[in-house]
């Protein structure tokens, strides 16, 4: 019988915190625990402490996760919870993605300070985002605008659009949810013309493969249609070798037998894009992601990524 409480890994930014407490909540209640019996970590980590430079330039997405995983590899920790869209491909032998929670809105949000909606922005305004795919999508719908990066957690971000920073920027609407702060949005980016990142919208839960106990008390939590759905998108990231340098959005849907999948490139500057669409059983998922990672790499040509990062 478990005596001393469950250990659960986190960033300690406020949205970090509150997707942590969330997972929290969940598993005292699926197993009738009091919440004592799970201790919130809070780790900071090299993503966290280095803002004045985009992720591409600093290593990406494994900056968020890197002393997560070593806590739980030595056993510092009992599992760790995190953004998925945060989680590089290629996770460290050993670890794995053992649960995903029911997803949030997957969609972008515009906040706006000059202006309600993007198509509205005055030429030449300037908007700030720290993902290559925002950037890109931005500079496909709205060349004329002067993208910056923009880094920082959200309440950082959103104070110095309000200081006159920028003119305006985005966010993921399932973490201004997630933070009560789903008022500042002035348009929810729709699906077509601002797909998503892989996994965007969804929490994780990353656990040791060989430590069963773990693996029993995170099953109960495991969303069965958030799994087959971000797991899709995942490997058709992991086909097209997705980084924090690459703009790649891609969404799947799943209805429980049958999972869609649409998926898209572009190059940096958003004048060339690629897109692609696949459907197929629930329990081929990773094989319909990977495969269509392929065909739209082999779609693009073997120059379209030369010369990103």
């Amino acid at each position: 019988m478990q005596t001393k409480p469950f250990r659960i890994g986190t960033r300690g930014s406020p949205l970090a915190l509150a997707q942590a407490h969330e997972t929290r909540a969940r598993l005292a209640e699926a197993h009738g625990l009091s919440p004592d019996m799970f201790e919130i970590v809070v780790l900071s980590t090299t993503g966290d402490r280095i803002t004045d430079r985009a992720l591409a330039e600093i290593g990406g997405k494994g900056l968020f996760t890197l002393e997560l995983e070593q806590q739980l590899l030595s056993g510092g920790l009992d599992f760790a919870v995190h953004s998925s869209k945060d989680m590089p491909t290629a996770l460290p032998d050993g670890l794995e993605i053992s649960a995903y929670l029911p997803r949030e809105d997957m969609r972008d949000a515009f906040i706006g300070r000059t202006a309600p909606k993007l198509l509205d922005l005055p030429e030449g305004a300037v908007i700030g985002s720290a993902s290559l795919r925002r950037q890109a999508l931005i500079r496909r719908l709205r060349p004329d605008l002067k993208v910056i990066t923009y880094r920082g957690a959200v309440e950082t971000r959103l104070r110095k659009l309000a200081e006159g920073d920028v003119d305006a920027t985005l966010l993921a609407v399932a973490g201004l949810k997630r933070l009560d702060k789903e008022k500042v949005i002035t348009e929810y980016l729709d699906l077509e013309h601002f797909p998503p990142a892989p996994a965007q919208g969804a929490i994780c839960i990353e656990a040791r493969i060989d430590d069963q106990r773990i693996q029993d008390l995170l099953a109960p939590i495991n969303h069965r249609p958030t799994y087959e759905a971000v797991s899709c998108e995942r490997a058709f990231l992991a086909a097209l070798d997705g980084s924090c340098r690459t703009p790649i959005a891609g969404y799947a849907i799943s209805d429980g037998e049958r999972i869609r999948l649409t998926g898209t490139i572009l190059t940096p500057d958003g004048t060339v894009h690629h897109s692609i669409e696949a459907e197929g059983r629930c329990a081929d998922g990773l094989s319909i992601g990977w495969n269509a990672g392929e065909k739209v790499r082999d779609k693009a040509g073997p120059g379209f990524f030369d010369g990103w990062g």
